[in-house]
């Protein structure tokens, strides 16, 4: 693993409701995300977060992980995590690339799911959200560029 051993985990619990971290929201490399009969949806696209390993500790009880990860990043889990109960991780959109950026699931799951979302259906996913609403009104206010959709995009004023 390619973290660095001081780095202090970002929590996120969603205990009976819905919670979302979109764009650039962190500069960590190690979460602890938990999810009781809720759902989480974690950013991870964001140039801010330092290169190499990404670690990702779940405690799902009947909770839903939705991961907004780059084109090519590859997602581990096997033998990683513990199943009990139905539920699976679902990566179907795009492809992973051999030397992409890792992305290491480890932790518990019961009657959970982990649904991986990349390219554009994680821009359609980011922008489903009331936070996506709030950047476009801000960047129309302000005259820059939303990055929730994209957090890869440099607000930048237009002359």
């Amino acid at each position: 693993m390619d973290i660095t051993e001081n780095t202090s985990p970002v929590r996120v619990d969603a205990d009976h409701t819905m919670t979302k971290h979109l764009g650039n929201w962190t500069t960590s490399q190690v979460f602890e995300v938990r999810a009781r009969a809720g759902a989480a949806v974690v950013d991870l696209r964001s140039p801010d977060i330092p290169d190499g390993d990404i670690e990702i500790r779940v405690d799902l009880d009947r909770g839903m992980l939705k991961l907004l990860v780059p084109d090519g990043a590859r997602v581990e889990h096997f033998g990683h995590l513990e199943w009990t109960g139905r539920g699976r991780v679902k990566d179907s959109y795009g492809t992973q690339s051999p030397d992409g950026r890792v992305i290491k699931i480890v932790g518990r799951v019961h009657r959970g799911e982990i649904r991986v979302h990349r390219g554009g259906v994680a821009i359609l996913s980011a922008m489903a959200s009331r936070a996506y609403l709030e950047d476009l009104r801000h960047a129309h206010r302000t005259g820059t560029m939303p990055t929730v959709d994209d957090p890869t995009r440099t607000t930048f004023a237009p002359k």
